[in-house]
């Protein structure tokens, strides 16, 4: 059945060179029920969860009346909403938050709430999809994944992965070339983004395709043993001087120790995880106590996920049709549920967009699975790398001014 009303769109957690890309497709596919007399006003909530309850709305028809714009935003990084580290507690601990999240919901006459996010995001989708159950406001909630991380359950890959993943790569061939330059012994380890999940350190493994790759990759899936960390760089020295090696920010010990912890052990960020200091850090001083070679550590850091000057076209193009695919997938009753990516079996790479139920996707993790690992747990395997690469594939041609490119500022 139609639900006729407004709907609500937000991004939440942390920004990718794609998230804008995704709620362009989100904007289009809610003009298109416009157009049918369907949804009256998208409104785009300022910095998630946080801008609702604060009722920070912008009538996003309104600010997006042109396609040059909407353009203009698929090629913009970050999440020009703007995002919230805000993770709703239960009902029985905090039923004012609820109740007054669906007093706007009525005011408003929002009838579709779409939210783009990772693992906690989609906790927020699930917490409001079973809150509205027992009530008597009709509403359709579709959560729209979102992160570089790549780590959530039931889809194939993620929006936003693909373009961190082509940075990564490129940024690791540069720094290849750079590196092999002297003939000097010496160790660079450059630390990649991930905590639990590995996927976008083993896109480090991706040059391979066209040439070289890193000598060594690291993924938190396996335990790291600093033993043989030492023993693996040794073994590569015997026959070339420099050594390049991609960790995760989220390796562990046997212990299940983050490497980077730090000295804190019991700090954390606003979602409970432990903060982590700087594996690459961490193993650098090791390299030098142990070896004694030259050594430097390399933190790739925020221009992962939002170096949409190298955004992947194949990421950016099927972040617009996921987007569209939610407005869609709403208006035929689908509720409680987050857009997923299927990988259909053909020699072609292609994907085609269903839904899953949410209760099963929300903080769970997805993790870079065995056979995509080598069995000394330091490298990649074709069976990964052939994974990783359809990801990465097509280019941008963003619009330039004063010869860098243009962004659109909500």
């Amino acid at each position: 059945m139609l639900l006729y009303g407004n709907a609500v769109v937000g991004q939440s957690g942390g920004p990718t060179a794609a998230i804008n890309a995704t709620l362009s497709g989100v904007i289009r596919g809610a003009l298109s029920a416009k157009d049918d007399g369907i949804i009256g006003t998208l409104f785009g909530m300022r910095n998630g969860i946080e801008g609702l309850l604060s009722e920070e709305l912008v009538d996003l028809f309104h600010i997006f009346d042109t396609e040059e714009k909407l353009t203009t935003l698929e090629a913009t990084p970050a999440a020009a909403l703007g995002s919230c580290r805000k993770r709703l507690k239960a009902p029985s601990i905090d039923a004012d938050a609820y109740e007054k999240l669906f007093d706007i919901f009525r005011r408003y006459n929002i009838r579709y709430f779409f939210y783009i996010g990772g693992n906690d995001s989609m906790d927020t989708v699930l917490k409001l999809s079973e809150y509205s159950s027992e009530l008597d406001w009709e509403m359709r909630f579709i959560g729209v994944p979102k992160t570089i991380d790549n780590d959530l359950a039931a889809t194939d890959h993620t929006p936003g992965f693909g373009s961190a993943a082509k940075f990564v790569a490129t940024t690791m061939k540069e720094i290849l070339r750079d590196v092999s330059v002297y003939k000097i012994p010496a160790v660079t380890i450059v630390e990649v983004m991930g905590r639990d999940a590995g996927w976008l350190t083993a896109s480090a493994a991706l040059p391979a395709l066209s040439g070289d790759a890193p000598d060594l990759i690291y993924l938190p899936e396996r335990s790291f043993s600093p033993e043989e960390f030492i023993e693996d760089i040794k073994e590569i020295q015997k026959t070339k001087p420099a050594v390049l090696v991609a960790v995760s920010e989220g390796i562990r010990d046997e212990n299940g120790r983050y490497v980077g912890e730090g000295t804190d052990s019991r700090a954390v960020d606003a979602f409970g995880h432990k903060a982590l200091s700087g594996a690459g850090r961490v193993l650098e001083a090791l390299v030098k106590e142990k070896i004694g070679c030259k050594v430097r550590s390399v933190e790739l850091n925020l221009p992962q996920r939002c170096a949409s000057h190298i955004a992947s076209l194949t990421d950016i193009g099927e972040s617009v049709m996921i987007g569209g695919a939610a407005v869609k997938a709403a208006l035929v009753g689908s509720t409680g549920v987050m857009m997923t990516f299927e990988r259909e079996n053909s020699p072609e790479y292609s994907v085609r967009i269903a839904t899953a139920d949410i209760n099963g996707i929300a903080n769970e993790i997805r993790r870079v699975p065995e056979e995509y690992i080598n069995d000394r747990g330091n490298g990649i395997t074709e069976a990964g790398i052939a994974y990783l690469a359809p990801l990465i594939l097509g280019e941008l041609s963003p619009i330039y001014e004063n010869g860098m490119p243009r962004h659109i500022v909500i």
